[in-house]
């Protein structure tokens, strides 16, 4: 496994990012327990998880999953930069959403008490809250990382112009800010490379890169319909009839590679040089091993031209869209 500092950081994380939203829903917990053993062995330390995940029947679900299995010992959690999310809703009690001070301060302790630990390495901040000032937000973290509680602090989904917003706030405060953005990015959703990239990478955050395979999408969704492996239904297939025709050309480049189809969407964006990890979020041991697989995958340069052409992506704005 290969090793980078998460954006401007000193903290050490695997390219590989676990992503933990299928655990307890889709994958039980004694195989969501093996999984994460095989990441670890595998030499994957970096997890990501939220405190809604679990389902609406049952917020922080998956964070107590975590939680069992770092309470079996064997260092798993001294072995784990365990990074978590509040923002959503919980209950439908005032103040158990967004981003106020109250909330940080109530979300942060209910999180550290369903994961059975002291700390969390990064703490992110699942979406922007356009109602509470960057002063109250950092104000909160702050008093987080004096108790010891966090240690650095991330954002997800966050517009290019929030990012700003957030570190010109925190520099105001000699505050050290947000050090990573989690957004959609794959080879199909390239929106990031308009703005968000780029303010990510003027002050210094890693890029964690959600949804790599776009739904399965990129996954030889083409491939396994024809083998009767998979049927695309619902919004996948809205999607898939909007851009059959880029995937099919994907899929057979796959082939002229001798890749699977899964393996070349992970290994593009390990070579996007904002990427700090894509998160993989298999719900079997066999998911787990072809994210692993593809991390290894190396493409030149005729390679990547040609998933470029595949999938056009964007330059910087505003040059993307006028002079």
């Amino acid at each position: 496994m290969r090793y980078t500092h998460l954006g401007r950081s000193g903290l050490t994380v695997s390219r590989l990012c676990l992503g933990t939203m299928n655990f307890g829903p889709q994958t039980g917990e004694a195989d969501a327990h093996a999984i994460m053993d095989s990441a670890q062995e595998s030499g994957i330390n970096f997890f990501d998880t939220a405190n809604v995940y679990g389902g609406s029947s049952h917020r922080g679900w998956t964070e107590e999953i975590l939680g069992r299995w770092f309470a079996q010992g064997g260092e798993r959690r001294e072995r784990t930069v365990l990074a978590t999310k509040l923002f959503g809703t919980m209950t439908d009690r005032p103040n158990e959403s967004k981003l106020s001070a109250l909330h940080i301060r109530r979300a942060l302790d209910a999180s550290l008490k369903r994961l059975q630990t002291d700390y969390i390495d990064l703490y992110q901040f699942h979406h922007v809250d356009r109602n509470t000032p960057w002063d109250e937000i950092w104000q909160a973290i702050d008093v987080a990382v004096q108790q010891g509680k966090i240690l650095y602090s991330g954002s997800s989904n966050f517009a290019g112009w929030h990012i700003a917003q957030a570190q010109e706030t925190a520099a105001r405060r000699n505050y050290n800010g947000l050090v990573s953005e989690q957004s959609i990015y794959n080879l199909l959703t390239r929106n990031v490379e308009l703005e968000v990239i780029p303010a990510a990478q003027k002050y210094g955050l890693g890029l964690i890169a959600w949804s790599p395979l776009h739904g399965g999408l990129l996954g030889g969704v083409l491939k396994k319909e024809r083998d009767g492996v998979r049927r695309t239904t619902g919004r996948a297939l809205e999607s898939l009839k909007s851009h059959q025709k880029q995937i099919r050309r994907y899929e057979d480049f796959a082939d002229e590679l001798g890749e699977e189809p899964g393996d070349v969407a992970l290994a593009w964006l390990l070579h996007q040089p904002a990427v700090t990890a894509p998160i993989i979020g298999p719900r079997t041991r066999e998911q787990l091993d072809a994210g692993v697989r593809a991390h290894k995958l190396n493409l030149d340069a005729d390679a990547l031209k040609r998933l470029d052409e595949i999938f056009p992506g964007h330059r910087t704005a505003p040059e993307d869209y006028a002079w």
